[in-house]
């Protein structure tokens, strides 16, 4: 069987964390082991959109909230499965099929666990290619999916279901998150296998299986290709006025610049709000989101994240392509640098 099985969750986590930003370890072991659990002497079927009959209903499980509030209060086991069966009763119909909302981190595991715990397969593929903030930034949305209704099921039994506009789900989802107790699993975005074909990054599954295996080129679970920045140290953290703008997202702005330690020997500064999403070297732009841009820790090879960044760390920064159709008018509208509140910068070089 081509899929995910006990024996394929080492490189599954190796992969998922190649380019992920904000693991918190206790959470991410306990995931895996909760997958393992699920998974038992089993597996996880691995398919592709376009292969499932055209009116397969698809739902995307997610993590949604703190990773450090699902370290801190456990899951009881069932909340992926309890979410996507109270969005198949709201629906009246029963799903075919699980897909990602993005396959970083922990939430490269939520859809294999509500997969194995549903006896439903899993499809090779997610909503971004990377990882954004918000709910509503996916692949989903810009091919016209809405991710309401959704159904929320939080670690002590609780369920949620909502309905509304696409874009007031971000501003329902997230107090409901913190009253729970900061993390719930979400099945959202229903849809039918023809669909998620056309709107699905595919093969992203499968990728993170590739680049977990031991020596593995990193660039493996680029989807759309990698590109190093730069090589140095990180010579001060700074804080940010966020730019003037109200913004919706989790974090605060910061600034975080690099002594390129080789060639040019540039300043890079990287501006951050929850993540990094612009880079200028000796102030010219030099990547942008919608792509991804990361600091990987030369010590450990893993990413650092943003709020853990300090002076004297030795990094590299790598620069992760974004799936074409975030390099549309459109795509760049939900995840370009406007998007995080940073107006005035447009293109990605």
């Amino acid at each position: 069987m081509t899929g995910v099985d006990r024996a394929s969750l080492p490189a599954l986590a190796a992969g998922s964390r190649v380019f992920a930003t904000g693991a918190a370890e206790a959470s991410f072991a306990l995931v895996t082991d909760w997958c393992a659990d699920v998974l038992g002497e089993g597996g996880v079927e691995l398919v592709q959109a376009a292969d499932l009959p055209g009116e397969t209903l698809c739902v995307v499980v997610s993590l949604v909230g703190s990773t450090t509030a699902l370290g801190e209060q456990l899951p009881s086991g069932d909340e992926a499965a309890r979410a996507v069966r109270a969005l198949e009763r709201w629906l009246g119909t029963r799903a075919g099929a699980v897909v990602p909302l993005n396959v970083a981190a922990e939430n490269a595991f939520l859809p294999v666990i509500a997969a194995a715990g549903l006896g439903l397969p899993l499809v090779d593929g997610d909503g971004s290619g990377r990882v954004f903030p918000l709910v509503e930034q996916t692949t989903y949305t810009l091919g016209g999916v809405a991710a309401a209704p959704l159904a929320l099921a939080g670690p002590a039994g609780e369920l949620v279901l909502l309905d509304s506009a696409p874009d007031e789900v971000e501003n329902l989802v997230r107090p409901v998150v913190l009253a729970v107790g900061g993390w719930v699993v979400a099945a959202c975005y229903p849809m039918s296998a023809r669909t998620l074909a056309e709107v699905v990054v595919p093969g992203t599954v499968s990728r993170l299986l590739e680049a977990g295996v031991p020596g593995a080129p990193r660039s493996l679970a680029a989807p759309y290709g990698v590109r190093r920045l730069c090589r140095g140290t990180i010579a001060a953290v700074e804080g940010s006025s966020g730019h003037g703008e109200e913004l919706a997202l989790p974090s605060l702005p910061s600034s975080i610049v690099v002594h390129e330690s080789e060639g040019l020997r540039r300043l890079v500064r990287l501006e951050a709000h929850n993540e990094i999403v612009l880079a200028l070297a000796d102030g010219a732009v030099v990547a942008t989101a919608p792509d991804q841009i990361c600091l990987i820790g030369a010590a450990d090879g893993l990413v650092v994240d943003v709020d853990k960044a300090e002076p004297g760390m030795e990094v590299e920064v790598m620069v992760v392509r974004a799936a074409p159709v975030w390099h549309t008018e459109r795509g760049r509208a939900l995840g370009g640098l406007r998007a995080f509140g940073v107006p005035g910068v447009e293109g990605t070089p």
